[in-house]
């Protein structure tokens, strides 16, 4: 599976110039089978949900409609969304037919209150593309390795869409890591460059990893699009060679 990461700058509360942004970036992307874009990729990680929020029928998810036609290739990124639920931060995995799933980001990050104006998710995502089970989460979710373990051998890859301040940046990388190693899958992380309307600054470290935790892509401060090539038999062989995953623990979230 091929797949593209867009490492870039966001405007900040600014939905309309942001979408525009992006689609100049989509200009030079080349033909790959997913796309992953930042979290809030509209807004930057803004807590003015009542101000921001789209809902389903909103420009956004239009917008990734038509990109993912325009692209043949699935879009994914999360946006401030009004739901049934309330204020979500929800991850959209939009498909070149027109298809729609998301998963509303369970962990909120309470240093900024994320869990003051948001109502967290429950259930997570499991979808499927060119052959791997993926499994999207956000940001914050990354430092919970209960929420992101996958049960014997049911997710190929885990992708996480990011706002992750630089200040943090050596926690991001080794988590990355982590996740991939004890899941004995691949593991995408795509983050944010720039600064934001609260003075937050972010360098990127967007990241492709392997299932022995290999950095197979490392975007590091680079603005643009990082490509990356997926093998799913090399990650079934190394399964089958070294079999950890038959001797996980059984257990079941609660909600």
């Amino acid at each position: 599976m091929k797949l593209a990461l867009l490492q870039t700058q966001l405007h900040w509360e600014a939905p309309d110039k942001n979408r525009q942004s992006l689609a100049n970036e989509l200009a030079d992307l080349a033909p790959v089978d997913l796309v992953v874009l930042p979290e809030m990729f509209t807004t930057g990680f803004s807590m003015g949900a009542e101000a921001l929020a789209e809902t389903m029928a909103g420009p956004t998810v239009s917008w990734m409609q038509a990109m993912a036609r325009a692209h043949q290739a699935v879009f994914c990124g999360s946006v401030i969304i009004e739901s049934e639920r309330g204020y979500t931060n929800r991850l959209l995995w939009v498909g070149p037919e027109g298809s729609v799933e998301y998963y509303d980001k369970r962990h909120l990050f309470r240093m900024s209150e994320e869990h003051q104006h948001y109502t967290p998710g429950i259930d997570r995502l499991s979808t499927t593309i060119a052959g791997f089970n993926c499994c999207p989460l956000i940001c914050y979710d990354l430092r919970f390795p209960v929420f992101s373990r996958t049960q014997a051998t049911d997710t190929d890859l885990l992708i996480y869409v990011a706002n992750w301040p630089a200040k943090r940046a050596t926690h991001w990388r080794t988590l990355l890591q982590a996740r991939a190693i004890e899941n004995q899958c691949y593991v995408v992380g795509v983050n944010r460059l720039g600064t934001d309307g609260n003075r937050v600054a972010y360098q990127g470290d967007s990241m492709v990893v392997d299932f022995q935790g290999e950095v197979l892509r490392d975007a590091t401060d680079r603005r643009g699009w990082h490509y990356a090539t997926l093998d799913l038999n090399a990650l079934k062989d190394y399964r089958a060679a070294f079999p950890a995953w038959m001797d996980q623990d059984d257990f079941t979230l609660t909600r």
